[in-house]
């Protein structure tokens, strides 16, 4: 088994159940495993909501006890949803423009030479993390600069070594995001804060709680999700080496190939909804008030949709997957990453000759009833052109 081989830890109790329980911080949880019931379940807002009073009870684990901040548009449900999406979905397809490409292009360039034949390169930190937040500043619209504090907060802005949930890491971002909410106000520019502060829903302004809701998603929900992507794509490049000389052969399937790498590596394992009245999933009661979890990483091996579900298939032309959710939540970012990856794949096909794995010790995901591989927490290799 290589280092890139992510094992479908879901299948027995998706093939056999379903559905599967367990506890979330004393909160039980229904965790629904099939591609079908996933749609069905991310698709009626009305019953399974993102936007209930506990705020940061829908992650999981749960982010109840580390902010009182919602996160915008992410916990918010119809009919409120339609004005911040409606709002922010111009500034989140920038990164398709070909103005925008043409920039991270250049930065995700630097990236790859500033590691070139170096004896290695630590993909987590010292590749996946500066890229992903180098490019975030260039979809806030901000000077690069600003990308060397972002980077010292590490992979995960609300997780230590120590704890999964750290409050005061958590802080962290919060202190800054006020503090950048003032420059906005005191001297507005062209970046996301200033949009927003002078931005209007239905007639009324953005309030300074609305704007740091959206701030803090953008900066929370992009982050080791994107680095794992980034990170597993370059295991897997390495122990496959004909693969990214197929790509620079024919990169007319780049498009296919991310779909596909963000299928089979699923980034985020699986995302909560609240329950607002008694139902009834794979057999199973679930009772007002109980909280559900849509796992992606599942429904994105279900062997009923994908053929050969286990194996990537870079060129796969069927691909429903949904690593980016599904319905009126689906993944506001998922732009960003896209143009991430496809430049990411261009460039490496074309510098690299080869990339050799020195170290690599895995992330491992701790569900309790399942555990997951769902990146590294090292992974070292050596870039050769």
């Amino acid at each position: 088994m290589g280092v890139s081989d992510f094992n479908d830890t879901f299948k027995e109790k998706r093939e056999n159940k379903g559905a599967q329980n367990f506890n979330d911080q004393n909160d039980s949880v229904t965790m629904v495993l099939r591609h079908k019931d996933i749609r069905k379940c991310a698709h009626n807002w009305k019953n399974y909501q993102s936007g209930g009073e506990e705020i940061g009870r829908i992650v999981i684990p749960s982010e109840e006890d580390i902010r009182d901040i919602r996160q915008i548009p992410f916990e918010v449900d119809p009919p409120e949803h339609k004005g911040y999406r409606d709002l922010l979905e111009t500034w989140f397809k920038r990164p398709i423009q070909n103005e925008y490409i043409i920039k991270l292009t250049k930065i995700i360039e630097n990236i790859i030479d500033e590691n070139l034949n170096k004896d290695y390169c630590e993909v987590v930190s010292e590749f996946a993390l500066v890229l992903q937040s180098r490019a975030l500043t260039l979809l806030l619209n901000i000077p690069l600069d600003e990308s060397k504090r972002w980077i010292s907060w590490g992979t995960h802005v609300f997780r230590s070594e120590e704890t999964n949930l750290d409050k005061n890491k958590a802080d962290i971002l919060y202190d800054y995001v006020d503090s950048q909410i003032d420059v906005a106000i005191s001297n507005p520019g062209n970046d996301l804060y200033s949009f927003l502060l002078s931005s209007e829903i239905n007639g009324k302004k953005l309030t300074k709680e609305e704007v740091k809701g959206i701030m803090i998603l953008t900066f929370a929900g992009g982050r080791d999700t994107i680095i794992n992507a980034i990170t597993n794509s370059v295991a897997y490049f390495a122990e496959h080496p004909k693969s990214l000389k197929y790509i620079k052969e024919k990169p007319e399937i780049i498009n296919n190939a991310v779909e596909e790498l963000i299928r089979y590596f699923t980034p985020l394992t699986q995302m909560g909804r609240v329950v607002k009245e008694d139902t009834n999933i794979c057999e199973q009661d679930i009772k007002a008030n109980s909280k559900i979890s849509l796992c992606w990483a599942s429904a994105n091996r279900d062997e009923s949709i994908f053929e050969e579900p286990n194996k990537v298939i870079l060129d796969r032309k069927v691909n429903p997957h949904l690593s980016f959710g599904f319905g009126t939540h689906n993944c506001l970012g998922a732009s960003q990453t896209r143009s991430i990856l496809r430049i990411l794949l261009k460039v490496m096909s074309e510098k690299l000759l080869s990339i050799e794995i020195k170290e690599a010790k895995e992330n491992i995901e701790d569900l309790k009833v399942f555990q997951r591989k769902v990146g590294f927490n090292t992974l070292k290799v050596q870039f050769k052109s």
